[in-house]
């Protein structure tokens, strides 16, 4: 039965056998996350999702983000994970089923301030579910089948909290259950006008993840077999899932480079991405391509060539296109949420701007009329020569024709945070200074940073929730 190979893996994860360079990127992970987070202090979902936290106080509970409140570990993992993923700016997984797998942190930080645990045993956490989330999105798509992809998150954020808990193997094959059995989500989430519920979607998931090891923990049962069973999540949710061998088990060769022993499948968060821009992944290549082609347009006619753009084509592959770049209301976002999930939007204001941050989604910037204009101008059309290219690439072609007649063509296939092109440490370092900076002085993003490198050698996770108190409320 799965549930019992996912909960017989779970136990099997150590950090003493971790590869240093899985350990690292856990920690690249978190700091990446907690950046997001900060990025995220004022947004109206996350306070939303805070002040509801706040209403209960739990002495011994978790803490609530840049604050000093500790609540019910749950309502601090949905609260937590809401700030993670608001942004859309947290890592990304790119598979049969897309992901964001840092969405698991909030779940694992919770449970381990709950218990004390320790840096290293957060750790084996964060791993453990980014194997199972990422496993799974290989597995089988849920998003043709109506299903948000938030769906697989019960699974991973259970596991990595059964994981932190300590519970048996028992144990965790019940949390299993009780995390499939009443969590899956509607793919309606992302489809048209995004409310505010996407910045939440996972954070939920991973609350009811923890909920249900929090459960288990305590003795309750959930029904079984979970994804075999004759109503179960195979027969109505995922269709036949094959899992292979997970990170660490036996059964095939490891990536050039890494460090896993040879045999051994290598662990998947050495396969997710971490963005360089503040827009849903199958964009990155697109506002990549498109500040390439701005640099080359203006060197050679000037800032006046801007007003004279006739025509911007954005050549993409099928899933790219189906979620950032075929509804109409792509080509008229009223909300940040659809926005940095608008092909056209990213591109004009890339082309525009010369760049793409948080603040390119401010609700002043929506209603630009020169970002509206433009984006009129933007079609997207599927490339017959990208077919099969995804997801081990992710090619996008920005050709940008002018009034003119001249054309100036960018074509991206694996942009920076792809594995294939990785952001350096330095570089997450100023990602995470340049979010916080709005709420943390030089001198307090310097005392993270540090504090995160050195993650696994802290004895109790709760040291690092004292940094994090922002000094201004929200």
């Amino acid at each position: 039965m799965i549930a019992d190979r996912l909960a017989a893996y779970a136990q099997s994860i150590r950090s003493e056998d971790l590869p240093a360079d899985v350990v690292h990127e856990g920690k690249r992970r978190v700091l990446d996350s907690l950046g997001c987070a900060f990025g995220a202090w004022t947004a109206e979902p996350c306070v939303i999702a805070r002040r509801t936290a706040q209403a209960v106080t739990i002495p011994n509970g978790a803490t609530l983000w840049g604050t000093a409140h500790k609540t019910l570990p749950d309502l601090a993992a949905f609260a937590n994970g809401a700030l993670v993923r608001y942004l859309d700016f947290n890592d990304t997984y790119l598979s049969k089923e897309p992901a964001h797998p840092s969405d698991n942190l909030s779940a694992a930080f919770a449970a381990g301030e709950k218990t004390e645990a320790s840096g290293r045993q957060v750790i084996e956490a964060i791993v453990l579910a980014y194997e199972i989330q990422c496993r799974l999105c290989d597995a089988a798509a849920l998003r043709p089948r109506g299903w948000d992809h938030v769906t697989y998150g019960p699974f991973s954020s259970a596991l990595g909290a059964a994981k932190v808990l300590k519970l048996s193997e028992a144990q965790t094959v019940q949390a299993i259950n009780l995390a499939g059995v009443a969590n899956v989500a509607l793919r309606q989430t992302r489809v048209g006008d995004l409310s505010m519920w996407k910045a939440c979607a996972f954070a939920n998931a991973a609350r009811n993840g923890l909920f249900a090891a929090m459960l288990a923990r305590q003795g309750m049962t959930g029904p079984a077999p979970i994804f075999e069973g004759q109503k179960g999540f195979m027969e109505l949710v995922s269709g036949p899932l094959d899992l292979p061998p997970f990170g660490g088990e036996r059964g095939q060769a490891p990536a050039a480079g890494r460090s896993q022993s040879p045999g051994r499948a290598p662990f998947k968060i050495l396969e997710t991405y971490i963005k360089h821009y503040p827009v849903e992944y199958h964009a990155q290549s697109a506002v990549e391509a498109a500040l390439v082609v701005r640099e080359e347009l203006l060197n050679k006619e000037g800032r006046s060539a801007l007003a004279g753009i006739a025509e911007i084509e954005v050549g993409s592959y099928d899933v790219a296109i189906e979620i950032i770049g075929r509804d109409q209301e792509k080509w008229r976002p009223a909300t940040r949420e659809t926005a940095d999930h608008s092909l056209p939007y990213c591109v004009a204001a890339a082309l525009l701007d010369g760049t793409v941050t948080v603040e390119s989604f401010d609700p002043k910037r929506l209603t630009d009329q020169r970002v509206r204009a433009l984006m009129q101008k933007v079609r997207v059309m599927e490339q017959e020569e990208f077919i099969g290219w995804y997801p081990k690439a992710m090619p996008t072609r920005v050709t940008v024709r002018t009034a003119g007649g001249n054309e100036y063509v960018k074509q991206v296939d694996y942009p920076l945070g792809h594995p294939r092109n990785p952001l350096s440490d330095r570089e997450i370092e100023e990602k995470f200074r340049s979010l916080a900076a709005p709420i943390f002085d030089r001198g307090r993003a310097g005392k993270v940073i540090d504090m995160v490198w050195k993650l696994e050698t802290l004895k109790d996770i709760g040291a690092l929730m004292p940094l994090l108190k922002v000094s201004r409320r929200g």
